[in-house]
């Protein structure tokens, strides 16, 4: 049984074919969640795949008229449970609308369907000597839909910023099924408010976004790469502030702590050497890129870097960027992990990461910190066993801490990855109740009925 009513069941085969209608409760299992392995999922009653927009404002007539929960859907890669399954919910997802439906070299645009992949798009653009720079560590799988609705930003976000300055243009279909196009594919335009804004990092409780009008930028020189081995955090992030402090703009400073490098080289042999308490690695894509890189590599090197390296081979920098990018996989083997996203001022990151040291110890955790630095965007990541229920406690007391010592240094619960269900308890606290408020009249507003993600970021 789908757990919808034989005749609204039958209203959705009828919409989009029975090849688009899954019920099989194995495959509704699988989809019922994403990464955020904590995160409770409820039970769907139904699998949508449309391959088209139209087939998605069909659904969501049908989902309005009969008041049935609809859960948006890409590649489910995100980190905070906000594509999961509540009960009797359709999962509507948009794998299928994958195509790249137009590359404008002349005004630097890309047209594109919710559910191309992230580096599908950006290999194709840079065929055109284009680049999109949105680059989340899951973008091998994470798609576009998904990157939007949570605001993704990923590893050169230091430099190239994040997805939501990349938006000029949305087709959304709302809740009860009406199509609206949202901003405008021009470099300017200040016609209303901000819509496509609001839109971006909606986490799916607004409308589904079906097509979105992208703006690139001429493809960046090759990087040149330094790594940086430290004895302790504070050091690296001593030299964080330091780059960041300089005349120095990098294209990537990303951050990598003692348990997450020995994670990493035990998930693959990267060459990372496990006495290591602490990684830097910092590119350059200017034009003195060689200066900009050896003044980082002598910035390290001040704040008491123990080895550092510089390298203009480009195989040597993608294994530098590939071990980055395995870091949950590789810290998912270690247990359950809490995936935290906080955000702080980078000239409280010595300060920061020197109290996630504090609240490991308190709590007897293993707490792993990878992060985006440049930007002073932290993923601490608490491991733990779900199955002790003491280490269970331990750790949801731990994430609180962390969350509070994020706002408490004057940060953010989330840079990228988005509340979801996993941080609603915590928004409030750090928006305050008028905020929150004005919140979510702007969702009821869009959603009247609560039938668009329910149970998630309010």
């Amino acid at each position: 049984m789908s757990g919808l009513p034989e005749t609204v069941l039958a209203e959705l085969v009828g919409a989009l074919g029975e090849d688009a209608v899954v019920t099989d409760p194995d495959i509704l299992a699988a989809h019922s969640h994403d990464r955020a392995s904590f995160c409770a999922a409820g039970v769907p009653a139904v699998l949508l795949r449309p391959r088209i927009t139209d087939e998605v404002q069909r659904v969501m007539r049908i989902a309005h008229r009969h008041r049935v929960p609809v859960v948006p859907q890409g590649a489910r890669t995100g980190l905070s449970g906000a594509a999961n399954a509540v009960d009797g919910s359709i999962l509507l997802s948009l794998a299928r609308m994958n195509r790249i439906l137009e590359i404008d070299t002349v005004n630097h645009l890309a047209v594109v369907e919710a559910g191309v992949v992230n580096s599908v798009l950006s290999e194709a653009v840079a065929e055109k000597g284009l680049f999109y720079p949105p680059d989340p560590s899951s973008w091998r799988e994470s798609t576009i839909g998904g990157n939007i609705a949570t605001n993704a930003g990923g590893l050169c976000c230091v430099k190239y910023g994040v997805t939501r300055q990349y938006v000029r243009q949305l087709e959304v279909v709302l809740a009860d099924g009406e199509l609206v196009t949202l901003g405008s594919r021009t470099a300017k335009g200040v016609a209303g408010l901000d819509l496509v804004g609001l839109m971006v990092g909606s986490e799916g409780t607004l409308g589904i976004i079906t097509k979105a009008v992208l703006a690139l930028r001429p493809a960046p020189r090759p990087a040149l790469t330094a790594a940086a081995l430290f004895t302790s955090p504070s050091a690296a992030m001593a030299a964080v502030e330091k780059i960041m402090s300089s005349s120095i703009q990098p294209s990537l400073l990303e951050f990598l702590d003692g348990v997450t490098v020995r994670a990493v080289q035990a998930y693959r042999d990267m060459g990372l050497p496990p006495e290591a308490e602490a990684m830097l690695i910092a590119q350059s894509d200017a034009a003195d890129a060689a200066r900009l890189v050896t003044e980082m590599a002598g910035i390290c090197r001040e704040a008491g870097a123990v080895e550092v390296a510089e390298t203009d081979d480009p195989k040597e920098a993608e294994m530098l960027l590939e071990a980055r990018r395995l870091v949950n996989p590789a810290v998912e083997r270690l247990g359950t992990t809490l995936i935290e996203d906080v955000a702080v001022p980078r000239s409280r990151l010595v300060e920061f990461v020197e109290e996630l040291g504090r609240i490991a110890e308190r709590r007897k955790v293993i707490i792993a910190c990878p992060g985006h630095v440049g930007d002073g965007n932290l993923h601490p990541t608490i491991i733990f066993d779900r199955n002790d229920e003491q280490a269970r406690d331990r750790a949801l007391l731990a994430f609180d801490d962390v969350m509070a010592a994020g706002l408490a240094v004057g940060g953010t619960i989330t840079g990228e990855h988005g509340v979801g269900m996993l941080k609603r308890s915590w928004l409030s606290t750090e928006l305050g109740p008028r905020v929150t408020a004005l919140q979510v009249g702007i969702k009821r507003i869009f959603d009247p009925q609560g039938i668009l993600n329910p149970g998630k970021v309010w």
